[in-house]
């Protein structure tokens, strides 16, 4: 059988991505930085036809997974033209993630493709020197091997030595062409802005609590309390400095009525719904949750067939699974198929609590983006703040007229 004259790009997504953030962010964690997959996979297919002048039959994506679950990158990778992903197995030790299995996968595609003459040139993107039995076995078979680099964050090599000597041909993907699909995130900010300020939010925090909440308030600023100082006495009474409240918990604003109105009196059996990413908890002592938040539609009650398909390709191919756009997709497609639009009024006055219906659909929907902890299947706090400030967001955009000051 003749060899085609085509090539194919093995690419070890932990190597390029993790030399990639040291180079861009000081560090090999992805989460440090931002990737254009579109853009990534394109320039990779335009470099190596540029370098090895044969026409590209496939790249090869390696990386891992928890449990070789496909991540919101690895789905939207997978629909590509000519992209194929592999999944290793992703491990935690010593609170480090480590992949697994990927060296073999990519060892033993290697051997395949050159022993059954698919291509004449392989481009490998890797560091690791456990590929070099596989390059030497390709060439053995008449594949020239491109062995790529990521442009080392200290000028020195990021590659195995033994890799980089047996290697064809070597090139450096150097910041220039990193920087065209990957970029670093700021430092010191949450991954997600926060939703615009609301005055509703500023109103119940600063209205009063129950005697029972001061209490625990005051309990919790017991040190900032010892450095206040008594207030001079003012027409012959003395001025009593109040205990400073902290931030009311979620318990304390429950108890409250409503902004700028005096606590409210609950039965003993009243309860409040408490949402989580794994159900809902009745918790004695509070309210109810109002019957106008019950009745709010969820997103599958508004929902066609038709639709739900829709939404499961822009999920795949567009959503790129960062929480707080999650947050926004699905309130955009709640907003867009509302057919009485006093809901959304409705749930606005709500802010900056969603209720329990919506909210647990929201995060259930979040889940399928790969957010679920591999350890306790719990989404985690901060992605849970991204991911309703997300939603909150993109309520905002659309109510912003009725919640702007008078005058403006």
């Amino acid at each position: 059988m003749d060899r085609v004259d085509r090539c194919i790009v093995l690419v070890d997504a932990g190597y390029l991505l993790g030399a990639a953030a040291s180079l861009l962010a000081g560090e090999p964690s992805r989460s440090r930085i931002t990737v254009d997959h579109a853009a990534l996979i394109q320039g990779l297919r335009e470099r190596a036809e540029s370098d090895t002048e044969r026409p590209l039959l496939r790249i090869y994506w390696f990386d891992g997974a928890p449990d070789r679950v496909p991540q919101p990158e690895h789905r939207r990778l997978r629909v590509m033209p000519r992209v194929t992903v592999r999944l290793g197995a992703l491990t935690r030790s010593d609170g480090r993630w480590a992949q697994k299995g990927v060296d073999a996968a990519m060892h033993a595609e290697l051997t395949e493709l050159a022993r059954n003459r698919a291509c004449s040139d392989v481009v490998l993107v890797t560091g690791d020197g456990d590929l070099l039995p596989g390059m030497m076995a390709a060439k053995e078979h008449g594949v020239a091997v491109h062995l790529w680099a990521v442009q080392a964050a200290d000028g020195d090599y990021n590659q195995s030595e033994d890799l980089v000597a047996e290697a064809d041909e070597r090139r450096v993907l150097d910041r220039a062409w990193i920087t065209k699909a990957v970029r670093a995130k700021e430092l010191g900010g949450i991954c997600a802005p926060p939703p615009a300020p609301r005055p509703e939010i500023a109103a119940i925090l600063s209205a009063p609590l129950p005697d029972a909440a001061l209490a625990a308030a005051a309990e919790r600023s017991a040190p900032e309390a010892e450095h206040q100082t008594a207030a001079e006495p003012r027409n012959g009474t003395e001025e009593r400095v109040p205990t400073p409240k902290g931030v009311p918990t979620p318990k304390d604003l429950a108890a409250l009525r409503g902004p700028g109105t005096q606590p409210a009196q609950h039965p003993a059996s009243a309860t409040l719904r408490w949402s989580s990413d794994k159900g809902w908890i009745d918790r004695p002592g509070a309210p109810a949750e109002p019957a106008e938040a019950a009745a709010l539609p969820t997103l599958a009650q508004l929902t066609t067939a038709e639709q739900r398909w829709a939404d499961r390709e822009e999920d795949i191919t567009t959503v790129g699974g960062d929480p707080y756009e999650v947050g926004q997709v699905f309130a955009r497609r709640w907003m867009a198929r509302l057919t009485d639009q006093n809901h959304l009024q409705k749930l606005s006055t709500m802010y900056p609590r969603i209720p329990h219906r919506v909210d647990g659909e929201l995060l259930r929907y979040a889940a399928r983006f790969g957010l679920l902890a591999h350890k306790d299947d719990q989404i985690d706090e901060h992605d849970r703040y991204a991911i309703r400030a997300g939603f909150w967001r993109e309520i905002d955009v659309r109510t912003a007229a009725e919640h702007a000051p008078a005058g403006e």
